[in-house]
């Protein structure tokens, strides 16, 4: 088990360096970092000076492990943009898209896992067919739009929920919330379900497709006929093993809601690194483009090593085949 960690753990630290190498290549490659923070009329003189102090003129690989130490000291230069730390940037902003990718997870894995459930179960009910004929809008319309119904319905003509922004918020150290506010927990009402709707009907598919093929086993079918209910056959005996590959796609799921939140929190307003980056964009602000790049890849990373690991703890065969490799 622990030869099967320490490998998960190394192929993790090669990605992040590779992760790392795009994002340095951002960094250093697109645009020139002179012409950003230096106007026309410096002198070469000048120019040279800001080269030297910025350590441009050093090696690649130089250039590059600097960049990694400082990337692990959370260290990312100055915007352009108003010559604000880009850490500070970040750190301002996480809270908000950390909390949208939370709920939004939370809503897709529940609501995702129970109707697939449900509809395996009722296969050929009339709710069930209810259920999966509205979840093609989650996959058919792009999250953009579900966001503008969204707000069109429950914001416009209805006026329950508010269209943009987070609402009030609470500080609680440096970390801001809007957990604990009425404002806070409805703004994150509209944009949560846009952003976890796409990721619920993936997982209720999945969850639906699973249970139909366990259900289908000969062990599950040896359960019935010792006399065993509905209910201990399809939660005791199939439900457990459906849930297996269900957990890998989930947990994957919630790397890609950190990288979708940028629709999400540019329709809505939220002001998330998702927004941040968008207007790094606009104003070709390198350091923020770069500094994001790297944050989404380590979220990646870490997900999936967590889910790799939750995996093998989840099903001992695959300890068993990792161990006989």
């Amino acid at each position: 088990m622990l030869v099967i960690i320490f490998r998960r753990l190394g192929q993790s630290v090669l990605v992040l360096f590779l992760v790392a190498l795009i994002s340095f290549l951002i960094f250093r490659y697109v645009g020139n970092p002179v012409d950003n923070l230096m106007g026309q009329e410096a002198t070469l003189a000048q120019r040279a000076a800001l080269e030297e102090a910025l350590g441009l003129n050093d090696p690649f690989y130089k250039q590059y492990f600097g960049f990694v130490w400082n990337a692990l000291n959370f260290d990312f230069g100055n915007s352009y943009r108003g010559a604000l730390p880009v850490s500070d940037l970040i750190a301002s902003r996480l809270p908000a898209t950390l909390e949208l990718a939370l709920t939004s997870a939370i809503f897709a894995i529940f609501f995702g896992v129970i109707t697939g459930i449900y509809t395996a179960i009722r296969r050929g009910g009339y709710l069930a067919n209810i259920i999966l004929s509205t979840s093609l809008i989650g996959v058919s319309l792009p999250t953009f739009l579900i966001g503008v119904l969204l707000i069109w319905l429950f914001a416009v003509e209805l006026k329950w929920l508010p269209s943009f922004g987070r609402g009030d918020v609470v500080q609680l150290g440096w970390w801001s919330t809007g957990f604990l506010t009425l404002s806070g927990i409805k703004s994150l009402i509209l944009p949560s379900i846009t952003l976890g709707l796409y990721q619920l009907t993936l997982i209720m598919r999945l969850t639906r497709s699973e249970m139909l093929e366990v259900m289908r086993q000969d062990y599950v079918r040896f359960a019935k006929a010792l006399g065993l209910s509905s209910r201990q056959v399809n939660y005791n005996h199939a439900l457990p093993n459906t849930l297996v590959p269900v957990v890998t796609i989930a947990g994957l799921q919630l790397g890609s809601i950190v990288a979708f939140a940028i629709v999400t929190e540019t329709v809505f307003q939220w002001p998330g690194v998702g927004l941040l980056f968008i207007n790094a964009v606009y104003f070709v602000d390198i350091p923020v483009m770069s500094a994001y790049l790297l944050l989404v890849g380590v979220l990646f990373v870490i997900i999936n090593l967590f889910v790799d690991l939750l995996y093998l703890a989840i099903d001992p065969r695959l300890r068993d085949n990792n161990s006989s490799e």
